[in-house]
């Protein structure tokens, strides 16, 4: 079986106008249904909900008007036979390779459930476990509210796809289905390793916590890197494993809609629990915080009802979010590829089968070979680090981290080039020598995975020159300064690692010259998303120094709120049951360092992820390039269509321009959400906490907290999501290399925008860190100070900058429907997709103007005139 698509959407069948009219009135319905919707405003979050529906309902009814006609584009796309006997492997069929690969997903699954059977079992105080069980619960609690609104978002999405695919492609009921259930199954996939994520982690937090009382550093740092392998293998084994079960178990010819329909799925999941989860964590965060200044009380007081959703928002937004992130980034990064194959080895080569069959076979394999050695990797580092630090007093928390990432990428790269060789090293004419170019080319992205840490690190780490001259600079200017120094070092680093990534894709671009144009249109492209096939490569050690974060930030939490050394006779019973004595300072010291390797390390994957979101999007471009050139005698190196595609064409210029707008209305959404939230939190917070008489927040304000960070969570999503929903529709209706522009300029925006804000973010946290651990300053006004720079970086680092990664990805998955959609309906009438294109932005506007007047604190200035007094503030305030 051959690859095919039909892009030329001209070519369907047309229905007539009179059997197009009866879908015009539910239309008018529909527009009816919107204008309702704009009723007196309410702060029902019922009738948000309401409002959110009607409008979607609005643009499928939009969407839906128009002539059936062909189309469908990766929905289409067929695979090769992999049981093909041309293609073979050692004797083996491509099919019977990559069936072994799955063996070894289900290890790579076996160790990661192992290992959390092994966490589960390690040795905790009661009065720890009970903490991690309750922050657990709060997670199961914000999850399954999360869950809830997964599914309806994913219902408006489904919509959106019967409507496309069954009236306007007019694809069976059942191949539609199929496209569903795909969808469901990809958006579960990101949920289901998201709360085994979360699992994991509250095991592990306790355990890490109870371990450092034993006042050695090496078992402080072992638990929360057994719980990140153990999260990193599961994650990168299911996605695996699924993806090679629809290439092998399903009809090829249902592949591309299987693969559409998982990558659309996998990318709503994590969009929704990135953001709402960076905007959940940031409230709770802050919100504790600044207990800390206004009451000058220690850091996780236990008497502060924040604390425990402030460690719900740990693992909301450093488990969940990047949990799923990278769930779904692996995956669509692997659709691209595999949609890339398929379009690009032209159909009029000889073989063309069998070399999309070898690169399909390879682009697997290595995914495989690189798990693989990820675990070798992992093994190899921790004998060393057992074998350094076992017995050591004092620990460099980074270094084995480090090393750990040094040690994956050289193993990786190693094994690419051995098992490419394997694997195309037979190939002919025109593929001669692409073993060791495509091998070239994967190692310029697993290269960037170990480089780009190390570049992070030197602008968010305690060690680092930029968060030293932070911590300088607050002492001498206080917040002030503090902010300016944090930004500088954003700023710089957006240089570094922008100029690292541009120079390692310019070597990948170089080496594609020297494929043959005989084997593949734009060979180019397919370096760009073996880029960000590389950068992921190493998944599962990627995700697991990510996960190390959440796990070393609550078991510094664990341990102040467990109050276990107020326990009476706690010292005894340590001896009697546990066998040591308690080092109670030093226990607290090293949970601190360990914090701040966490803190670094959470910082140094956020790069790695929206560079993959980034260069991928290369690839996934490519797919609309290609349905849109088919249109054209020369198809994509048609003079006419280049020309739409430079910038000679002003509606690609504009393109290029109006991404921008996107992203940073973004990241102001976003963050604006995270304001009012943390001001909710911080009143009810201020009204119930009770510094006397008391030990302990009562668990019904601690789980009061958390829902008001659910709330808050939620509504600024909603606002989001729906904006960037309409937006790519408008776009995309408005003129298909218009919004070719506006993916790439979204992207590359998004890129710097990302860069900027997670790394003065880490700076600002990592300065804090040093002003309590290595100043030991807590308490004075320059850890005040560092506070509030800290609180500035908070949503920053963790809420912007993280959720550029899955909106990136979700406006390109989606828009490959999207203009597809606007295309054919454009051969109905330009006035109509023109009308569609304004209503869409109009909508988005909305959206956009809700994000912030409808997320404001609520209050005005006679209200700052009435807490400023009478006197002698009252004539300087106007309004």
């Amino acid at each position: 079986m051959s690859a095919t698509v039909d892009h030329a959407v001209e070519d369907g069948p047309r229905t007539s106008d009179t059997a197009r009219e009866p879908r015009r009135e539910p239309v008018r319905q529909h527009r009816t249904q919107y204008r309702r919707t704009q009723c007196p405003r309410s702060r029902c979050h019922r009738t948000q909900w309401l409002r959110a529906g009607a409008a979607v309902s609005a643009a499928l009814a939009l969407s839906g008007c128009g002539t059936g006609t062909a189309g469908g584009g990766e929905a289409n796309l067929t695979l090769p036979d992999f049981h093909d006997p041309a293609v073979s492997y050692l004797g083996m069929s491509g099919w019977a390779l990559l069936a072994l690969g799955m063996l070894v997903c289900l290890a790579g699954m076996a160790f990661g459930v192992i290992t959390y059977l092994r966490l589960k079992r390690l040795p905790v105080h009661d009065s720890m476990r009970e903490i991690s069980e309750l922050i657990y619960q709060t997670c199961v609690t914000y999850l399954t509210q999360q869950g809830r609104f997964l599914i309806v978002l994913w219902v408006f999405i489904a919509a959106v796809i019967t409507v496309y695919y069954a009236a306007l492609v007019g694809f069976p009921l059942s191949r539609v289905a199929v496209i569903l259930l795909m969808s469901l199954l990809g958006m579960a996939g990101s949920y289901g390793v998201a709360w085994y994520g979360i699992r994991v982690n509250t095991f592990a937090n306790s355990r890490s916590s109870f371990a450092a009382l034993r006042g050695k550093p090496y078992p402080t740092h072992r638990i929360p890197m057994q719980s990140g392998m153990s999260v990193g293998m599961v994650l990168i084994s299911v996605e695996l494993f699924m993806m090679l079960f629809i290439m092998l178990f399903l009809p090829g010819n249902l592949a591309g809609s299987c693969f559409i329909g998982f990558a659309i799925g996998e990318s709503l999941g994590a969009a929704a629990l990135r953001i709402a989860g960076g905007i959940f964590t940031k409230i709770a965060d802050i919100g504790s915080d600044l207990m800390k200044i206004a009451f000058h009380i220690k850091e996780d007081d236990a008497r502060n009802p924040g604390v425990i959703a402030d460690c719900t928002g740990d693992n909301a937004g450093d488990s969940v979010g990047p949990s799923a992130d990278g769930f779904e980034t692996y995956g669509v990064t692997g659709v691209a590829l595999i949609t890339f194959v398929l379009l690009a080895v032209p159909g009029e080569l000889a073989n063309s089968d069998e070399v999309k069959l070898h690169l399909l076979v390879w682009i697997f394999a290595i995914r495989i070979v690189m798990m693989v050695a990820s675990f070798i990797s992992y093994a190899i580092n921790s004998a060393i680090t057992r074998a350094r630090w076992a017995d050591a007093e004092q620990m460099d928390f980074e270094a084995p981290l480090t090393s750990l990432v040094w040690i994956t990428s050289l193993v990786s790269i190693a094994l690419t080039f051995v098992a490419s060789y394997g694997l195309l090293g037979s190939m002919g004419e025109p593929a001669t020598g692409l073993w060791w170019k495509l091998s070239v080319i994967v190692s310029c992205g697993t290269l960037a995975g170990a480089l780009i840490p190390e570049l992070v690190k030197a602008f968010t780490s305690t060690k680092s020159r930029h968060v030293k001259e932070v911590v300088v600079s607050t002492q001498q200017g206080g917040p002030s300064l503090n902010i300016l120094s944090g930004v500088v070092s954003g700023n710089f680093s957006g240089y570094w690692l922008g100029i690292t990534i541009v120079g390692l894709m310019g070597i990948a671009a170089a080496i594609s010259t020297l494929i043959s144009d005989q084997l593949m249109v734009a060979p180019a492209v397919f370096a760009m998303g073996l880029v960000a096939f590389g950068f992921l490569g190493m998944g599962p050690v990627t995700i697991a120094v990510d996960s190390y974060g959440p796990v070393t930030d609550n078991a510094q939490s664990v341990y102040e709120l467990s109050m276990i050394e107020d326990i009476d006779g706690i010292d005894a019973e340590l001896e009697r049951d546990y066998g040591f004595t308690p080092q109670w300072d030093r226990a607290k010291r090293l949970l601190e360092e360990n914090d701040g390797a966490g803190n670094t390390f959470k910082a140094t994957a956020k790069p790695v992820l929206i560079g993959t979101a980034v260069v991928g999007a290369t690839t996934m471009i490519f797919s609309i390039l290609i349905s849109l050139s088919s249109a054209y005698p020369d198809g994509i190196q048609d003079a006419g269509f280049l020309h739409n595609m430079s910038l000679l064409n002003p509606l690609f210029l504009l393109g290029l321009i109006s991404g921008g707008a996107i992203i940073y209305w973004f990241s102001g959404a976003s963050m604006q959400a995270v304001t009012t939230g943390a001001y909710r939190a911080v009143s009810f917070i201020r009204e119930n906490i009770h510094l006397e008489g008391s030990t302990r927040a009562s668990t019904e304000d601690s789980k009061k907290v958390v829902q008001i960070c659910t709330q808050y969570a939620q509504r600024g999503m909603i606002n989001i999501f729906l904006g960037v929903f309409f937006a790519t529709l408008g776009f995309a209706f408005l003129n298909e290399y218009l919004f070719i522009g506006y993916l790439i300029s979204i992207a590359v925006f998004g890129l710097y925008q990302a860069i900027y804000m997670a790394n003065a973010g880490g700076a600002w946290d990592n300065a804090k860190k040093i002003v309590e651990v290595d100043l030991d300053a807590k308490g004075t006004p320059l850890h005040d100070a560092s506070v509030v720079g800290d609180t500035v970086g908070d949503p920053f680092k963790d809420t912007s900058s993280v959720s550029l990664n899955p909106i990136i990805k979700f406006s390109t998955l989606f828009g490959l429907l999207a203009v597809e959609l606007a295309v054919a309906l454009r051969h109905d009438g330009a006035a109509l997709t023109a009308i569609l294109a304004a209503v869409f932005l109009l909508v988005s506007a909305v959206f956009v103007y809700r994000s912030f007047y409808r997320m404001r604190i609520g209050l005005g200035l006679g209200d700052v005139r009435a807490a400023l007094g009478p006197e002698p503030h009252e004539s300087g305030i106007a309004g």
